[in-house]
């Protein structure tokens, strides 16, 4: 009897020692603007039932405030087989502390708990600053730059022909590589009004970039004295690459500001970084223009980090009257081919950490924004596609996706863009490797596939709050750790489709005050993946899926949608869905109107949830993108008071 005795209490013994926790290391993300990052690994906890709270307070402060809890991750399976991506998510927590001031030092308070016991340092307590704006360092050389052929007032001294003659003293023909005399960090580079176009066939190209007219911007400023390349102020500064592949090569620069330039006719306009060999660090791209390029500004390299590309114009090449996809028999009425060709790729793609996509405006590319489809994230946090903010940009017509989030690994936040017409998808995880991805107040209008948030290759870690669809969420492609609340996704009547289709692959997955208007005439309204305890539906079979004609069978079938509601057009001031009969149609956002209607269904309708919703103006917050009695967002960006987009 004492032997079953010693036996049953080793085996307990194991079991308590797999479910208690042992706490990891702790990694502090790089700040945004206006969100902190972390991440803190464990090991144990089989029963996942730690948790990790937060708080903080600006320093100095008394009182604490609570933050979201981080997301409890590991275990789940990223893949796809087609590119034999195989990627398990380590076991760990990870979140942000969300609408943050810039430029703000935190006091951050993160507590690990477990009912089955903790190992190691259960309680950190961190300072964190915020970022701001990047600016100009004042006290740097000013450098002027006139273009050849220069007309007007006498030219400031010192003053040079070429911005790589400025940039480095560069000579001309073979004596464009001699760098003798280099700008130095803090200084700025003033570029005149006028044309810059390299004369690329040409052995003594007046702008020093003979042959392939690519101008190569390699030097290093610092954080405190970033070196300046902006226009001048005296009208406006073009950089035609007259159809060349790359413009400025900028992949091996460290901290930079770009401002007020006009980049055309280009396939590359910034290329800062090529995977697994150099990239960009701080790079800052503002108040510029993209125009008739394949590619604005585009990073593939781990150590690439800290971008701001922020308030600029990217005009792309894609078909203005039509949208068209790029491949698949439903676009084949839309011109010979069938698809778009790929003329314009993305505006914007990045990777590495720490980066801020906002307030721009982009139109006519395969896609907006991009983090790179990296795959197997590199073993070192400080060189994933982390801590990335991507906020209030105005997207129109693309020919794939408004915002791909398909490579991040953690902390990805994706809120208050604008996004009208996009072929195939719209926002995107495909994947996400762990999360959280967060995507919150976004608006979406006319993306005919029903596909408005594009999770495939088995994401993991989405959070999905407070976005206003007017059209479906349609996927099939089953991922994990995915939790839904306060949004609104109104149907357009598309034939034979229902309103939802939500996949999957555990039991870690939640959805609950929501509001649904389903389409007309549909039987199978919500179609679930909805794993028992224990069960893994990675490759599901067509008998796994659930279907429910109404949100109360869906609610007593799964538990959840405990508080979901069915809506239809009549809670907005005024809103008329895109047509399903025309998929090629292009709407505009000055035509539409995304305001709930005060009083309606949605309003009040939604759950708190901090960080996100702390403002709500009534007695809770109200579903979808749009608090009422909120102003609403600006989109695209600041020094725009036109709209860049229109018949």
């Amino acid at each position: 009897m004492r032997a079953i005795v010693a036996v049953l209490l080793v085996f307990a013994s194991a079991l308590w020692g797999q479910n208690a926790t042992r706490a990891g290391r702790l990694h502090v993300e790089p700040p945004t603007l206006y969100n902190l990052g972390f991440e803190w690994s464990i090991e144990g906890d089989a029963n996942r039932n730690a948790s990790v709270a937060v708080e903080y307070r600006e320093s100095g402060a008394s009182q604490w405030r609570q933050g979201l809890p981080l997301l409890r991750m590991g275990g789940e399976r990223v893949f796809r087989h087609r590119e034999h991506l195989e990627y398990r998510v380590p076991h760990g927590f990870a979140g942000s502390i969300l609408s943050l001031k810039p430029g703000t030092e935190y006091e951050c308070r993160l507590t690990l708990s477990d009912p089955d016991g903790v190992e190691g340092q259960a309680v950190h307590t961190v300072k964190v600053r915020t970022r701001t704006e990047p600016k100009s360092y004042e006290g740097g050389r000013v450098l002027h730059v006139y273009p050849p052929g220069y007309e007007g007032p006498p030219k400031v001294e010192p003053h040079f022909t070429s911005l790589l003659q400025a940039y480095y003293g560069a000579g001309l023909g073979d004596w464009s590589v001699v760098w003798e005399r280099r700008a130095q960090p803090g200084d700025t580079i003033l570029l005149h009004a006028g044309l810059y176009k390299p004369e690329r066939f040409n052995y003594v190209d007046p702008h020093m970039a003979p042959f392939d007219g690519q101008m190569w911007l390699t030097l290093k400023g610092t954080p405190e004295r970033p070196i300046t390349i902006k226009a001048a102020g005296d009208g406006e500064v073009v950089f035609d690459g007259d159809g060349n592949a790359v413009l400025w090569n900028m992949m091996a620069s460290a901290w930079h500001i770009v401002e007020g330039i006009t980049f055309r006719n280009t396939g590359v306009a910034i290329f800062a970084g090529q995977k697994e060999v150099g990239g960009a660090v701080g790079l800052t791209v503002r108040n510029c223009r993209f125009e008739e390029v394949g590619f604005g500004i585009w990073t593939e390299y781990a150590g690439s980090r800290e971008f701001y590309i922020a308030d600029n114009l990217f005009i792309g090449k894609l078909d203005r009257f039509r949208l068209i996809g790029w491949t698949g028999p439903m676009w084949a009425s839309a011109g010979p081919y069938g698809s778009h060709p790929l003329s314009s790729y993305y505006a914007v793609k990045v990777y590495g950490p720490g980066h801020i996509i906002a307030h721009n405006a982009i139109a006519y590319f395969h896609d907006a924004i991009g983090i790179s489809t990296y795959g197997t994230p590199e073993p070192d946090p400080e060189r994933r596609a982390s801590a990335i903010d991507i906020y209030n940009n105005d997207m129109h017509m693309l020919g794939d996706d408004f915002i791909e989030t398909d490579g991040g690994v953690h902390n990805i936040r994706v809120f208050n863009n604008r996004g009208v017409n996009a072929a195939h998808g719209g926002y995107s995880a495909q994947p996400v490797f762990g999360g959280p991805a967060y995507f919150y107040r976004n608006l979406l209008y006319h993306v005919p596939s029903g596909v408005a948030f594009k999770f495939s290759a088995k994401p993991a870690g989405l959070y999905v709050w407070h976005n206003t669809i007017i059209g479906e969420h349609l996927i099939s492609d089953p991922s994990s750790n995915m939790h839904f609340r306060n949004n609104l996704f109104l149907g357009r009547d598309t034939p034979g489709r229902g309103i939802l289709r939500l996949a999957n692959a555990t039991e870690h997955w939640s959805s609950d005050y929501n509001g649904y208007r389903p389409n007309r005439g549909v039987r199978d309204q919500y179609l679930v993946l909805a794993p028992r305890p224990g069960q893994l539906l990675y490759e599901a079979k067509k008998e796994d899926w659930q279907a429910f004609a109404t949100l109360e069978e869906l609610r007593k079938a799964t538990g959840q949608e405990t508080h979901s509601i069915e809506v239809d057009f009549d809670i907005f001031e005024r809103m008329t869905p895109p047509d399903p009969s025309k998929r090629h149609a292009a709407y505009h956002a000055m035509d539409l109107d995304f305001r709930l209607r005060p009083g309606s269904k949605a309003v009040d309708a939604g759950v708190r949830i901090p960080g996100v919703n702390d403002d709500f103006t009534g007695k809770a917050p109200d579903l979808g993108a749009l608090e009422v009695g909120l102003p609403a967002p600006h989109y695209g960006p600041r020094w725009l008071t036109w709209q860049p987009f229109y018949r």
